[in-house]
């Protein structure tokens, strides 16, 4: 049984989850193995033992873009000038 399936790996990824994910290239869902195991041995009744090799052959390879950050420059506003512009 051949599957594909998109590898992302973000080092820089805020959450843990989001550093190494993997997904159906159609519907962007994330694989199922256990069912797809039981989908292989026929998913009848019992606890199986099994075996699980999994070969991996890099099709195509996209590099993460690359995210600028610009510094913001917001003016700071006195507590006492925001409060008279308010009553004003």
């Amino acid at each position: 049984m051949n599957k594909h399936y998109i590898l992302s790996l973000n080092p820089n990824a805020k959450q843990d989850w989001d550093r190494c994910t993997l997904r159906e290239p159609l519907t962007a869902k994330r694989p199922d193995l256990a069912k797809l195991i039981a989908e292989a041995i026929g998913e009848k009744g019992g606890s199986y033992l099994v075996s699980v090799r999994i070969e991996v052959e890099v099709l195509e390879k996209a590099a993460l873009p690359q995210v600028e950050q610009l510094p913001l420059n917001i003016p700071e506003i006195s507590a006492h000038s925001q409060r008279h512009e308010l009553v004003a």
